[in-house]
């Protein structure tokens, strides 16, 4: 069987150094808020270009802290790619604030800038374009608007770690971006991780408390926040394998060219990227009309594939107030995509196999 994505093996290339940091950890008696967290926390924002990085719970409690901070009011809208990851739109509705769903642009899958002015009102206080499936959005169209609109710009890089945009990393293209160190992400955390990156001292600052109880120092609150921090170990294992990102994205990137020069079926469409760099492949998503008999055949073929996503978050139960919504390339999309098994592990042999199978599907 080739694995959709093989975490035991991509894991087990670190196992001696990450054996080695959870001793230092369990060693130190010290496993909350300790070096660990501040060595990653340097590390990651050196990676991304930002002055600032804050290491908290997941990837949701990322996004919310940075809407939290920026002191948004119920009500205040927020412009968000309609294809999105529920967590995306959860961070916005958590805080009071209203998602408005723009289409994507159906080629990249990213938020398509051209249709955001016209979503643009009186309550509009930020856009968060998501780097949906590791390709980064077109920032450059984004950043005009929010000049022109005086918006916050609020990346969701949770899927995009490392991707260029040119020149400049994803976490490092906005006012602040959430990450999310999910185990499966490009880098993966051993449980549940994220961050925040940013330039913003004042919003790092605030952003820090607000996630440690709204505390700025021990026993003394000045704000109503909460507990999301990111625990030593697993800021330890992180900083491990940051050094390895770099190469384990260019080995993804090889592996979809792989596949976008070698897979040859017309019912099948392939992505594309406007820049090689720019993408990370956190996942390699196909359309095609017959998914569920190409999912099923490639199932019986011994390959694992996996749907991002089967259902839109206008259409989940969450969200029945936006069930109304004319969304019609979302929607296709969602009933089209899926994703081949793409990682830093595979082998040539499983890659040549996925394009053979798929290949020969009819």
């Amino acid at each position: 069987m080739i694995k959709f994505l093989d975490l035991h093996k991509i894991n087990e290339r670190f196992r001696v150094e990450m054996d080695a940091k959870i001793k230092e950890v369990l060693d130190s008696g010290w496993y909350l808020q300790g070096k660990q967290n501040e060595a990653f926390s340097k590390h990651f924002a050196d990676f991304c270009g930002t002055k600032y990085a804050l290491g908290v719970g997941n990837g949701l409690e990322a996004l919310s802290l940075i809407i939290q901070a920026y002191g948004f009011q119920k009500g205040d809208e927020i412009i968000v790619p309609a294809n999105t990851y529920i967590a995306t739109i959860l961070a916005i509705s958590k805080n009071g604030c209203t998602p408005i769903l723009v289409e994507p642009d159906e080629e990249t899958f990213c938020l398509n800038p051209d249709l955001i002015e016209a979503k643009i009102t009186s309550k509009t206080k930020a856009i968060m374009p998501v780097h949906l499936y590791g390709q980064a959005a077109d920032m450059d169209k984004i950043g005009e608007l929010a000049k022109k609109y005086n918006l916050k710009v609020i990346e969701d890089a949770a899927q995009a770690h490392g991707a260029l945009y040119k020149g400049k990393r994803v976490g490092n293209l906005g006012d602040a971006a959430g990450f999310s160190f999910y185990p499966g992400k490009n880098l993966g955390a051993l449980g549940d991780a994220g961050a925040i990156t940013t330039n913003d001292e004042a919003l790092y600052i605030k952003a820090k408390a607000l996630a440690n109880y709204g505390s700025d120092r021990k026993y003394h609150h000045i704000y109503k926040g909460e507990n999301s921090r990111l625990d030593e170990i697993q800021a330890a294992l992180l900083d491990v394998k940051l050094p390895y990102l770099d190469e384990d994205n260019q080995k993804r990137r090889e592996i979809s060219l792989y596949y976008r020069e070698h897979i040859k079926n017309p019912l099948i469409t392939l992505p594309t990227t406007k820049d090689e760099l720019s993408h990370v492949w956190h996942v390699f998503v196909v359309r095609t009309q017959e998914r569920e008999r190409l999912q099923k055949y490639l199932e019986e073929n011994e390959i694992q594939t996996n749907i991002h996503y089967p259902t839109a978050p206008h259409h989940q139960g969450a969200y029945v107030e936006l069930k109304d919504l004319s969304l019609p390339i979302t929607e296709k999309i969602h009933r089209e995509v899926m994703s081949l098994p793409i990682s830093p592990v595979m082998t040539e042999k499983e890659v040549q196999r996925v394009v053979d199978v798929v290949n020969a599907f009819k």
